[in-house]
């Protein structure tokens, strides 16, 4: 069978599906694979798992409906050219104009990969009351023919059946992306106290309340560390990269985006993500890999990753104050560190190993031998 997987970053068909696209070609089928704007690196690492990639044009952060239809026709073009069987789309804008552009073509098993609510999703104001309305549609709209739709929770898929998004025979769970296990293997904790937390640059991912916990903390711990890393974003929640700049002078130390987050993780010793929501965190999943105690805030997604009290705490989203209680528990209680570094190692072996993950994947497809 022929499978084309639409994303639209090109280093998260390498980062995130690079196991999802092994696991496929293995069972022999010939994969074809879409981002946006890859250059050469990019391209030599997709060409490396030994698929095509078609580069298509989407604009990921826009509202022009102009620049939709365009994606939307662009997307009908390639998959009338290449004829799939099997059509994957994860985020938005690849579900949306794929099942659209799917659904026009005919003949094509369409699958949505639904990574995270996002943005839209998020009602606390009237433009993102008007916004979630049309993401709605568009959702509807295009998932009207699909085959099935795979969630990373279970909260985001009560979301689509209970605005009538999705029927339930429709929808599918799996255990988030995965991570390799072998790739991000258990390393000794630092003796320091060291907070990380890796994210994009979104004002959603709690990164302003982990700056203002970080002031309070080191006004009474001077010795501990707090780091960041992650790229800007072009959302409209992106936070501007000069405001992160500011907290590198006072309890952050950034580090701009990378491509390898390990040896940030294996330099911390609790790892931090105080997200609104999620569709289930990778950077958690490889933090608990590695084998460190988690604080998270308990919403869809992070909630998934975290026995209270075992390996981490939750928190209240956008609650620094919780979140200052949480990082003092850490500090004051060392001694703990290593019985929740295992029991994260545990969980993660237990229900987020990438093959098993990818294999349930293989089987909703209908890839599987």
């Amino acid at each position: 069978m022929k499978f084309l997987l639409i994303g639209v970053l090109p280093s998260s068909i390498t980062n995130f599906r690079g196991d999802l696209i092994r696991a496929i070609t293995r069972e022999g089928h010939e994969v074809v694979v879409m981002s946006s704007g890859a250059n050469q690196l990019d391209l030599k690492k997709i060409e490396s798992l030994g698929v095509k990639h078609i580069n298509y044009t989407v604009r990921r952060n826009s509202l022009s409906p102009i620049s939709d239809i365009r994606t939307c026709l662009e997307l009908k073009k390639v998959i009338a050219d290449e004829c799939p069987d099997i059509v994957l789309a994860y985020t938005i804008k690849p579900i949306i104009w794929g099942g659209i552009a799917s659904a026009a073509v005919g003949n094509i098993n369409f699958y949505g990969l639904v990574t995270g609510l996002g943005y839209a999703f998020q009602k606390s104001n009237l433009k993102r009351r008007l916004l979630s309305s049309i993401v709605k549609l568009l959702y509807k709209n295009a998932l009207r023919n699909s085959a099935g739709v795979i969630f990373q929770n279970p909260d985001d898929r009560y979301v689509f059946i209970k605005n009538s998004i999705l029927k339930r025979n429709k929808s599918f769970l799996v255990n988030g992306s995965g991570v390799d296990l072998e790739q991000f293997a258990p390393k000794p904790l630092p003796k320091e106290t060291k907070f990380l937390l890796i994210a994009r640059l979104l004002g959603e991912k709690g990164i302003r309340e982990y700056a203002k916990a970080a002031e309070i903390i080191k006004a009474k711990y001077p010795s501990v560390e707090f780091h960041l890393v992650g790229p800007t974003d072009p959302s409209p929640d992106g936070i501007p990269q000069e405001e992160v700049l500011k907290w590198q002078t006072g309890a952050i130390e950034y580090h701009g985006s990378t491509r390898d987050v390990r040896p940030f993780i294996e330099a911390t010793s609790i790892f931090v993500l105080p997200s609104y929501h999620e569709g289930l965190p990778r950077t958690i999943l490889e933090a608990m890999a590695t084998g460190r105690p988690i604080l998270t805030t308990d919403v869809p997604g992070c909630r998934e990753t975290v026995i209270n009290g075992e390996n981490g705490w939750l928190v209240e989203k956008a609650n620094v104050e919780q979140l200052v209680e949480r990082m003092i528990w850490f500090i004051e209680n060392q001694h703990k560190w290593q019985e929740m570094a295992n029991a994260s190692r545990a969980i993660v072996e237990d229900k987020f190993d990438v093959h098993k993950v990818n294999a349930n994947l293989l089987k909703i497809m209908e890839l599987d031998k």
